[in-house]
């Protein structure tokens, strides 16, 4: 591959790896007014998608963005401060919708169920290679001691074996 064809390619992959998060806004739904379209954006850059969960709904391409990010434009537009508009998507979708969500009783699953899950999964690992081992098909059987008949008898059989030679 030439070095100029090469060098086409990356410019090809940042182009379009920087400017995914500009799709999922669609121009119908930019503000005309650049300042009012910037405070939407840093708003959205805020607010969790909830189908997506792990994206901002300025980046997530699903229709419940779409409508959060139409709800935040038109806050802004009405004149609301950033803090209104997210106050008032919290008020209607709780404390999940923002990426960082405050750090108060009702949201200490948010905050400590991963730590409790790495915390439940650690143990149950510890406790499974901690327990003893059993006893499987190729280890060797616990044989226990043979009682006194058993042993007169096995003696017999022995003699009986030593006499048809």
């Amino acid at each position: 591959m030439s070095p100029r064809l090469r060098q086409g390619l990356l410019a090809a992959v940042l182009t379009v790896g920087l400017s995914a998060t500009a799709w999922a806004v669609q121009p119908d739904e930019m503000l005309k007014d650049p300042a009012l379209e910037a405070r939407a954006r840093e708003v959205s850059r805020e607010l969790r998608c909830v189908v997506c969960q792990n994206e901002s709904i300025d980046e997530s391409n699903a229709e419940l963005a779409r409508d959060l990010r139409l709800i935040v434009r038109d806050r802004v537009q009405k004149g609301d401060s950033n803090q209104q508009v997210l106050d008032f998507v919290v008020a209607r979708y709780g404390d999940y919708v923002l990426l960082k969500p405050p750090f108060k009783l009702s949201t200490y699953a948010l905050w400590f169920g991963p730590l409790a899950f790495l915390l439940l999964a650690l143990w149950g690992g510890w406790s499974f290679f901690r327990r003893p081992a059993t006893a499987t098909a190729d280890s060797e059987p616990v044989v226990a001691p043979l009682s006194a008949e058993e042993k007169k008898r096995l003696e017999k059989l022995l003699r009986d074996e030593d006499n048809a030679r």
